[in-house]
């Protein structure tokens, strides 16, 4: 299984985009999905975790209150809306599982997540 994420791109300082989540034959709706992301030249960091049943969501401080996850499960696809973005927001971003359920926080381990998949490239430039 490989997730895929998608929706980047190059965008001003200050403005958004919106990345989604797919798996393609597999069923997202079960899972929680985590968003990480990794800087040019910095180690990859958790960004984002959205749970599947119990409807929390968690995000790293440096993101909180700009970035925003949601689930679409008739189209299989988890979103993650990126608002008020800048230079320090870009990052190839990788969404990934770890099958449980519900997300224990912000995600840490991206390693140990059971499926992982293809980033996506975020640039925020003027």
């Amino acid at each position: 299984v490989q997730l895929q994420a998608s929706g980047g791109g190059l965008v001003q300082p200050g403005g958004s985009l919106r990345l989604s989540c797919t798996a393609p034959g597999f069923t997202l709706d079960y899972y929680a999905i985590s968003w990480f992301r990794q800087a040019p030249g910095k180690e990859r960091e958790g960004v984002a975790c959205i749970s599947s049943f119990d409807g929390r969501s968690y995000y790293a401080d440096s993101v909180k209150g700009r970035f925003t996850g949601s689930r679409d499960n008739a189209k299989n696809t988890v979103y993650l809306q990126m608002n008020s973005l800048n230079s320090e927001d870009t990052a190839v971003y990788y969404c990934a599982t770890d099958t449980l359920s519900n997300c224990r926080g912000v995600p840490r381990n991206y390693n140990g997540m059971d499926f992982r998949g293809k980033g996506t490239l975020v640039t925020v430039s003027s």
